[in-house]
């Protein structure tokens, strides 16, 4: 009986959770279109930068407090899968759930298609797969050569950053935006409360997905899934796959390259900054599903980059390819 009332209890956190990520999600996204034509930034400073790094919290304070403050083992592992999860399930579940949504909603005559900035596409998936597979190769090297590795990638960052925010804004901000949900009465929202909104917003969607967190590892340890797995799949969804419901709602509105650069710019964000952290401060010794994950993750990466350069488009069904290597990667650990 206890059993039962735990259970459903349980189930009932992850869906209060969910809800109230999604509620953050909403605000958030209009605060910070709000914040992008406030300033006058580009699109891909506002998807790849500002909602990517903004809503990567979460899942970035894992490894962090794993590393730093876990004992034995078991935390380096967690804190090592995190890292690497993060990515494979952007890579793979987040751009599955954007072709997946392209084709769902009946939003323009062409629904296998998702109108990118080709620029800002391209450009975060150009620095996610040489230097994801760098951080990758770091594993087989001594501590010195991770070290030279790791200040790489933070430089490589450094330079995403610049060329992103230096870039010429596109289309995007021509679009007209809902009202400021926190000024709804002005035109113009003060500054201030677009501020306020987005901050806000990004409290709801951390404190949900700490409650959903919470949720997951209960039914994990419930179902007696391994430290390992849990740092590969169940964080990196946990954390990771809530936030997403911002692309969906870009996508839902016609602002593709919003939407993909919220998975994209997190993308450079988790294999360049995420990675350097965790080869100074941990063994960064990769096994067989770390291995996996991360050489899954450049191949969905890939996929995506090379179909476009191809088609000089993104396909909506391409990316649900993605989703099938996430269930290459399931079928390993079940299998082992």
């Amino acid at each position: 009986m206890l059993e039962k009332e735990v259970g459903r209890m349980t189930v009932i956190l992850l869906f209060g959770s969910l809800l109230f990520i999604l509620g953050g999600a909403v605000l958030f996204t209009n605060g910070v279109e709000w914040l992008g034509k406030k300033f006058n930034l580009n699109e891909g400073t506002v998807g790849s930068v500002l909602a990517a790094v903004g809503t990567a919290l979460p899942e970035t304070m894992i490894p962090i407090i794993a590393i730093l403050f876990g004992t034995g083992a078991d935390a380096h592992a967690i804190g090592v899968g995190a890292i690497l999860g993060a990515p494979f399930m952007l890579s793979t579940i987040a751009m599955f759930l954007a072709g997946l949504s392209a084709l769902a909603f009946k939003r323009r005559e062409n629904r296998r298609e998702l109108a990118v900035n080709g620029e800002v596409f391209k450009r975060d998936l150009t620095f996610f797969l040489p230097f994801y597979a760098l951080a990758l190769l770091a594993s087989f090297l001594p501590y010195a050569g991770k070290v030279i590795v790791a200040l790489v990638l933070v430089g490589a960052y450094a330079y995403y950053l610049k060329i992103t925010i230096t870039a010429p804004a596109g289309e995007e901000n021509c679009h007209e935006l809902d009202r400021c949900y926190f000024a709804p009465r002005h035109d113009d929202p003060p500054t201030l409360a677009i501020i306020a909104q987005v901050l806000v917003a990004l409290t709801m969607i951390v404190l949900g997905a700490d409650e959903f967190v919470k949720g997951i590892e209960t039914a994990a340890k419930a179902a007696g899934i391994p430290p390992l797995v849990l740092s590969l799949v169940i964080a990196p969804i946990a954390t990771e796959l809530p936030e997403k419901f911002n692309s969906i709602i870009w996508i839902r509105d016609q602002k593709d390259t919003y939407a993909l650069g919220n998975i994209t710019g997190a993308m450079v964000f988790q294999s360049t900054l995420i990675p350097a952290f965790g080869i100074v401060f941990s063994d960064w010794h990769l096994d067989f599903y770390a291995g996996l994950s991360g050489i899954l993750a450049l191949t969905a990466g890939l996929l995506a980059y090379l179909g476009y350069r191809w088609q000089k488009k993104l396909s909506a069904r391409l990316l649900l390819i993605n989703g099938l290597l996430y269930l290459v990667f399931i079928y390993f650990v079940v299998r082992g």
